[in-house]
């Protein structure tokens, strides 16, 4: 799921190599995808009224449903 963001993540914006994906386990078994990108480039992800983020977050939570696990993605500042 972490590679699947990394590639969404990096069609979306404008700074590719920007792109960086951390990812946290916690205690309940739930992954927390946390998202970086260049500071230029959060509109990108985020999109008009959070629509794209929104759509990354419905693809991710998809395929953790293969792998019966939750998934939560958060776009962080660095």
């Amino acid at each position: 799921m972490k590679e699947l963001l990394e590639y969404l993540a990096r069609g979306l914006v404008e700074h590719p190599d920007e792109v960086q994906v951390n990812q946290v386990e916690e205690e309940d078994g739930s992954i927390v995808l946390e998202l970086s990108v260049d500071d230029e480039d959060y509109g990108s992800v985020i999109g008009r009224g959070g629509r794209t983020a929104g759509a990354l977050r419905t693809v991710i939570k998809c395929a953790a449903v293969k792998d019966k696990r939750r998934v939560f993605l958060d776009i962080v500042d660095t």
